[in-house]
């Protein structure tokens, strides 16, 4: 019930930038066993004016797309559930809630989803109801870092005032990290482990670099 009512306020918030815009529950093609209410194809394609324009680019939803690296890291995760199983995750920036819908699929014990934005954390909400697993929702990192077995974290890196993150994680003894979107990373204590091909869904036609996901790992 609740993440009907979360879904219903998030509909709502979404019409407001976007008139005709639908979520709509979606399986996502790397990872059939997880749907997520995303934005509905036909807004891409829509012609859109300039005051929507400049409200969406003020406050992106973003949370209404599956970002190429959290379905690569949510893949990578169901293949390899013994790196979550029976511990307890910390998904950061979670979004959509995939990679921590992947994880309570792979078997871990406890997910906590941490975003800073309020309707990610609703989407979340909607989205684990939806695939019938337990999250946790946080709002401050601080609050759990110390709670973490692994740490998850996707698609943070676009905007480089989040790099000093990549050290704050490395609290947590085992950080699983996947990134697209910057050139040449090599953060320092991280070990790239695999390189996976995604799209984000809806698919944005991205260029095709930003398809090519790149995981790292960074263990204790």
């Amino acid at each position: 019930m609740q993440g009907n009512e979360n879904l219903k306020v998030l509909q709502e918030k979404l019409r407001r930038l976007l008139p005709k815009a639908n979520l709509v529950p979606t399986v996502l093609p790397l990872v059939p066993s997880i749907q997520l209410h995303l934005l509905e194809e036909i807004w891409p394609q829509e012609q859109i004016d300039g005051p929507v324009l400049n409200a969406i680019m003020e406050a992106p939803p973003y949370w209404t797309f599956c970002w190429a690296s959290g379905q690569a890291l949510a893949y990578w995760l169901l293949a390899n559930p013994s790196a979550v199983a029976g511990k307890t995750v910390l998904d950061v920036g979670s979004g959509s809630g995939v990679v921590a819908i992947a994880a309570a699929q792979a078997g871990a014990k406890r997910v906590i989803a941490c975003d800073i934005d309020a309707d990610a954390r609703l989407v979340v909400s909607a989205n684990a109801a939806l695939n019938q697993v337990q999250v946790e929702l946080v709002e401050d990192l601080q609050l759990c870092l110390g709670e973490a077995d692994v740490l998850t974290a996707a698609d943070i890196l676009y905007d480089a005032e989040n790099m000093p993150l990549l050290e704050v994680f490395r609290q947590v003894s085992t950080v699983l990290l996947a990134d697209s979107r910057v050139p040449n990373l090599n953060p320092e204590g991280y070990q790239q482990i695999d390189t996976i091909t995604a799209t984000t869904w809806p698919d944005l036609s991205e260029l095709s670099h930003l398809n090519t996901v790149r995981l790292f790992l960074s263990a204790k």
